[in-house]
């Protein structure tokens, strides 16, 4: 990851500001000198140019002085970039973000991707929403020179694996991805030569350099397609998702080694609390994403990632949903289908939905500053990407093949 200190140079702006300090003395030591010399009436005339010269000078010192403050709060906030994540800049609460970044997407030639699971003021301002399969396929087609991601880590570095010549941003930084933590590829490069014979088959909530210790990508939409399109006398390893992956095991019927990762909003859905919904509710269809538990899943009318999620309540006559994922994917289901009731389904804590922290640390303040000054930007070793997208590119094949589309 890389960010760019911007320094605090003098310029030659500075310059002419003494220069002009300086004139403004000698003028008013000129003025007072001829003052003495002619008397009251080149006073008043002396004085008034005098006074216009120094409105003038100082309203440029001024702007010039706020340009400077400007620059060296963005400096200080690009050093600390690193450490917090995004740029922590003052904005004017009187600013219209959506009207701003309206305007510096035409600027910049920029494109805002975001996932299902983001706040719905910035699903509303993105130019693409869609789950992890649809935002690859966008990344690849789209002409914009700037991607600017709504979502985390991950996906801004497939962006990035998929578009090496393009700027990818990503408003924070520390938006990662507990299931993408949960497999140090470190370790799972040891995990992976008990199997030498093995394919390895990844979903794509994994790191960058995961990504160059597998053979094919999946998402939850072409999981099953992907798995299905290995060899039947093929091993296969799965990671790092051990539901998706004990889920895949069942559709599929085959004997796949799995990592043990989990995603942390999929793993807290509380059986009890869903219970009491459903009996509260007897005429709500209750789904499920295939990260979440077993005993979830073997409760749930309808499994499927967040895009098929949002079509089955689109198509189906139900007129209520009890929704088990992230509930950032309401927003989309509420305008799709105004007239229906959708309820998240609670986790084991005091909350009364399940949000991903890690989606929720973009803001629209950080979208906007990362549009306008072009940071934090994603970068990528060269040998990471061309290893590591390999597999996407793989994945994407195997998905066309199959009819998956945008």
């Amino acid at each position: 990851m890389t960010v760019y200190i911007i320094g605090n140079k003098r310029t030659f702006a500075d310059f002419m500001i003494y220069v002009c300090i300086f004139y403004l003395f000698i003028w008013k030591l000129y003025c007072l000198l001829k003052c003495f010399c002619n008397g009251s009436d080149n006073l008043n005339s002396s004085t008034l140019i005098q006074n216009n010269f120094s409105i003038l000078a100082f309203d440029f010192y001024n702007k010039h002085n706020l340009i400077h403050m400007s620059n060296a709060a963005l400096a200080t906030a690009t050093e600390k970039l690193n450490r917090k994540g995004f740029l922590d800049l003052e904005i004017d609460p009187t600013l219209d973000l959506v009207a701003e970044i309206e305007k510096l997407k035409k600027e910049k030639n920029a494109i805002v991707l975001a996932h299902y699971y983001q706040e719905s003021e910035i699903q509303d301002v993105a130019d693409y929403i869609g789950d992890s399969l649809g935002l690859s396929q966008k990344a690849v087609s789209t002409d914009a020179q700037i991607i600017v991601f709504a979502g985390v880590h991950f996906m801004a570095e497939t962006a990035k694996m998929l578009n090496p010549h393009k700027k990818v941003l990503l408003p924070d930084l520390k938006a990662g991805c507990s299931l993408a933590d949960s497999c140090p590829p470190h370790l799972f490069k040891k995990f992976k030569e008990k199997y030498p014979d093995h394919v390895v088959v990844s979903y794509i909530n994994c790191t960058a350099e995961l990504k160059t210790l597998t053979d094919v990508c999946c998402t939850s939409s072409n999981a099953e397609v992907i798995i299905n399109s290995i060899p039947k006398d093929k091993g296969i390893i799965f990671a790092p998702d051990k539901n998706l992956g004990a889920w895949l095991q069942k559709k599929t019927g085959r004997d796949l080694v799995l990592w043990n990762g989990a995603c942390m909003v999929h793993e807290i859905f509380s059986n009890e609390k869903i219970t009491k919904l459903q009996v509260a509710n007897p005429d709500a269809k209750f789904i499920a994403h295939p990260e979440c538990e077993e005993h979830i899943l073997d409760r749930a009318d309808f499994i499927g990632s967040t895009s098929q999620l949002l079509r089955y309540t689109k198509e189906n006559e139900a007129n209520k949903f009890i929704v088990a994922t992230e509930s950032g994917i309401l927003h989309q289901m509420e305008l799709a289908s105004p007239g229906k009731v959708f309820i998240p389904a609670p986790p084991n804590n005091t909350c009364a939905c399940n949000e991903c922290p890690h989606m929720k640390r973009n803001t629209m303040e950080k979208l906007y500053l990362a549009m306008k000054y072009e940071l934090p930007e994603v970068i990528l070793e060269d040998w990471v990407i061309e290893k590591g997208v390999a597999s996407i590119d793989r994945m994407l094949e195997v998905s066309a093949k199959a009819g998956f589309k945008m």
